[in-house]
């Protein structure tokens, strides 16, 4: 059973989603051409920046075509026909351009399939703008940087990722897991004011926005928070502060991330 999701919009809307999207595009291509093409990206384990460059490629690509004909069910890419490269910043450039184009050219109420919660196009341009924002990250991380991103950027990153968890799980089989007997985690961002509180309970989880009271709480920026939620950060190495159950919160971040 899927979990019920109580949240809100952190604020932007489909034309600056779309304007984002476009400048972390921009911002992955520019790392991937200073970048060694078999330089290992330890955020994603076993992914070298090439690897990760033809899945982000791909990924705008399968989105774009999906968009464009107003897909009604999930089309696998393998019957799109896409461009496969060669895989290098210009082909990212390429591929995300279409998508962006294709983005700001279709109304976001309009009704298509999503994998997410929200079955119109206004999903797409989100999850894309966060698809590249993360994996930017894994590109800057595996130079050994420290990735940034504006608050209220970070807290979106936050909104959407758990507003989408729950109906990942046909391709991420381990927030299955994500289960407990009325147990609760409060995720606070610490400089804007967001926070969501998760409820695991037998036969789901939910997710409900604003302060509660809750059995562990992990709470601090919210670049830190999205860095840790999408496991790109171990919580170890970060200064988040911890309230109640540490266990509780481990078991979420060791079980929730998208595959």
């Amino acid at each position: 059973m899927l979990s019920v999701l109580l949240t809100e919009s952190t604020g932007m809307d489909h034309l600056e989603q779309c304007d984002l999207l476009e400048g972390e595009v921009e911002r992955f291509a520019v790392l991937v051409e200073a970048a060694s093409p078999s330089l290992p990206v330890p955020s994603c384990p076993g992914w070298t920046v090439d690897d990760l460059t033809l899945h982000l490629g791909s990924v705008h690509r399968w989105a774009e075509h999906l968009v464009r004909v107003r897909a009604s069910t999930r089309i696998p890419s393998s019957e799109m026909g896409l461009e496969e490269g060669p895989v290098n910043g210009e082909w990212i450039r390429r591929g995300g351009t279409a998508l962006v184009r294709t983005l700001r050219a279709t109304d976001p109420a309009t009704s298509m399939w999503a994998w997410g919660s929200d079955q119109h196009v206004r999903f797409w341009s989100r999850r894309q703008l966060h698809e590249t924002l993360v994996h930017r990250f894994d590109l800057e991380l595996s130079e050994g940087e420290r990735p940034s991103v504006p608050a209220h950027l970070a807290a979106d990153t936050i909104d959407e990722f758990l507003d989408n968890l729950a109906a990942a799980e046909y391709f991420s089989p381990a927030v299955a897991r994500l289960r407990g007997d009325g147990e609760s985690i409060l995720f606070r961002a610490t400089d804007t004011g967001n926070a969501w509180r998760v409820g695991l309970h037998q036969d789901r989880f939910d997710v409900r926005t604003g302060e509660s009271s809750a059995t562990a709480s992990l709470s601090g920026p919210a670049a830190t928070l999205s860095l840790v939620l999408y496991r790109r950060l171990s919580l170890a190495g970060t200064d988040l502060d911890v309230q109640g159950r540490r266990d509780l919160v481990d078991f979420w971040i060791a079980n929730s991330a998208l595959e």
